[in-house]
């Protein structure tokens, strides 16, 4: 069974992708699953909450869609030409990526570590600004040199001569002309001349119109300057490709920091479209364990209209291992469901869940049975294609495992159904799995309350006015009203009580099984063999690794330590600890960054450049900053700090 459609989380995955903008998003989006790893997951949550507070905070980020933009710089490291309009796409480019920085930096007030992509993010100032002053409404500008603006010139000076040249013919021979106006066919300069008067015009016939009765002719005395037009263009034209070629090399020597800007938009458009997608259904971070328990306070299905949703509360792990829910038709137990499957898929995924809190564990699979499943083309009932899918669950469920059955033994015989309902019910428990099931079926609910690890639940439903009222109630099991709602339509007494004999009254006798099932019932032993499924390999999650560690290793670097900073493998100079996500500062050649300490390496400690007692305000301070600060150390200074630099 399609695990994403069963549950909609296919429809998430629409409205998620509608909100991002670049197509290396949309395609992470579609291919994005349920996460494994508990430190992983535990940034992609962190990355969403980030994302949501920034949009919050600092509105929608100026992303754009970079539609080509890799293409075009491949085209330039080739050595081929950019045309016009690529160049003008990717200024505007540059353009996004300077906003975009500029917006993380307002951002950083916010102290959130996703602020900090701008360091990844260069605007290729000089680029940008060449690029906007030569190349403007799709074509080489006029002033992007000086020769091309004096060829362009000479240009149009020509092209009014022969359109003067053109005129005057036509005024001496208004006679012979169809029209009163000069025209160009086949880039040629032509006047319309009637058929009859061809002989009496000096000049070369270039077309002739649909019916025959104009020609079309270039005058002798334009003719001449032809030759000298075409000169020109030609001159112009190769000086617009020297021009497009410089800019092209220039894109193509910065071809690796364009590539960056393009990774980290992408990077950052996924980002955001996750918190785009929280505040769509108000969406809230979960809580993440590992130790099989989910809670769900106010929980919504995300596709659901909030002002109509009834909120969901729903507990289940430590001694309670499964949920058996009943109740009516239409009472609501399967959104039930699919609100906590679905729910733990998107929080599983690094999406933030809908519900008021939510405290939800990993899961190594999530396997469910939802539908009738009938299948046509292989010839399958829905009995038949519910049991084939119910035994697929089986012999994936493992202890990670989260699984979900909907009417669970239904499109069979109401007997048998509730004695394979029980045995599907007790292999569950043996695999160690959280479950939750519905079923209608009071043998089931029976067994739940004489199980320890088994719960019942019920829909609630309001007897007076016959309507559902879709609220869970744990504890306590349902009934299907089926009855109830019979004669309170109208179904006569007598019918309701053969009804309820038939329902309730009787158990069938071991003959009548026999004759059914066309055999002698079978021993534990022999049922026990045959629930014996072959397992397959399924995901285990990872639990996340101790971070005392990483705080370790990032604590290890010192002010003064001499560091490489990857990737560019610059050496540069400790000049602030790292903070307790693991970022310090790192005084380079011409500026001061924030990095990671994952992203450099010691190089040589600081104990082995500095004598003991250095003081690094000479490498790190302005001379301002250390005249003042020993001014202070002797006495107070009126109207004065000591100003440090961002």
């Amino acid at each position: 069974m399609n695990i994403e459609k069963a549950l909609e989380f296919d429809q998430i995955k629409e409205l998620w992708t509608a909100l991002a903008l670049t197509e290396r998003a949309k395609e992470k989006i579609s291919q994005t699953v349920p996460f494994l790893s508990e430190s992983e997951l535990t940034v992609r949550q962190r990355e969403t909450s980030e994302a949501k507070l920034l949009i919050e905070k600092g509105g929608n980020p100026p992303l754009v869609s970079l539609t080509g933009i890799r293409e075009w710089i491949e085209t330039g490291k080739k050595g081929d030409c950019l045309t016009p309009a690529q160049l003008e796409e990717i200024e505007k480019a540059l353009v996004a990526v300077m906003r975009l920085k500029d917006y993380l930096r307002r951002c950083r007030q916010y102290e959130v570590s996703l602020a900090y992509y701008d360091e990844n993010l260069d605007d290729l100032q000089e680029i940008k600004e060449t690029i906007r002053q030569q190349i403007r409404n799709g074509r080489v500008d006029d002033g992007a040199s000086k020769l091309l603006k004096s060829l362009r010139s000479d240009i149009d000076r020509l092209e009014d001569r022969m359109k003067e040249k053109a005129d005057s013919v036509i005024r001496a021979n208004k006679e012979c002309m169809s029209d009163t106006f000069s025209t160009y066919r086949n880039g040629r300069l032509c006047i319309p001349v009637k058929k009859e008067y061809k002989f009496k015009i000096n000049g070369s016939v270039i077309d002739k119109s649909a019916t025959g009765n104009t020609l079309f002719i270039e005058p002798a005395a334009v003719a001449k300057y032809d030759e000298e037009l075409q000169l020109l263009k030609i001159e112009a034209e190769n000086e617009e490709r020297r021009i497009l070629y410089t800019l092209t090399v220039m894109v193509a020597d910065q071809a690796e920091i364009l590539e960056q800007n393009v990774k980290t938009i992408e990077k950052l458009d996924f980002i955001f479209s996750k918190g785009k997608l929280s505040l769509e259904y108000g969406g809230t971070e979960p809580r993440i364990n590992t130790e099989r328990r989910i809670v769900l306070k106010n929980g919504r299905h995300p596709l659901m209209d909030r002002k109509i949703c009834v909120p969901l509360q729903f507990q289940i792990g430590g001694r309670v291992q499964g949920v058996v829910i009943t109740g009516p038709n239409t009472g609501g137990k399967t959104v039930a469901i699919k609100t906590v499957a679905l729910n733990c898929m998107m929080a599983q995924c690094g999406l933030h869940v809908a519900c008021e809190e939510a405290d939800i564990c990993m899961n190594g699979n999530i396997l469910c049975d939802i539908g009738d499943g009938q299948n046509l083309s292989e010839n399958l009932s829905t009995f038949s294609a519910h049991i084939t899918n119910v035994l697929d669950i089986l012999k994936k469920v493992n202890p990670d495992s989260l699984v979900i059955m909907d009417e669970l033994g239904s499109g069979t015989d109401p007997t048998e159904g509730m004695g394979i309902a029980v045995a599907i019910l007790e292999e569950l428990k043996k695999s160690g799995a959280l479950f939750l099931v519905t079923t209608h079926y009071p043998e089931v609910k029976q067994y739940a309350e004489r199980e320890e690890n088994i719960v019942n639940a019920r829909m609630t439903f309001d007897k007076e006015s016959l309507q559902p009222l879709y609220r869970m109630v744990i504890g306590e099991a349902g009934e299907s009203c089926a009855l109830y709602i019979a004669g309170r339509l109208g179904m006569p007494e007598n019918m309701l009580r053969i009804a309820a004999k038939a329902a309730y009254g009787t158990e069938i006798p071991s003959e009548l099984a026999k004759a059914a099932y066309g055999t002698e019932i079978r021993s534990e032993s022999a049922k026990a063999a045959e629930m014996a499924f072959e397992k397959e390999t399924s995901p285990r999650i990872q639990k996340k690794k101790d971070t005392k560690k990483k705080q370790e290793r990032a604590e290890k670097f010192k002010i003064g330590d001499s560091v490489m900073v990857y990737p560019d493998k610059k050496i540069g100079i400790v000049c602030q600890k790292a903070d307790e996500k693991g970022v310090l500062r790192v005084q380079l050649a011409d500026r001061k960054i924030w990095i990671n300490h994952k992203r450099i390496k010691l190089n040589v400690a600081a104990e082995e450049l500095y004598p003991e007692d250095y003081d690094f305000s000479i490498l790190f301070d302005s001379v301002e900053n250390r005249k003042l600060r020993h001014q202070m150390e002797r006495k107070y200074v009126e109207k004065e700090e000591i100003r440090l630099e961002e």
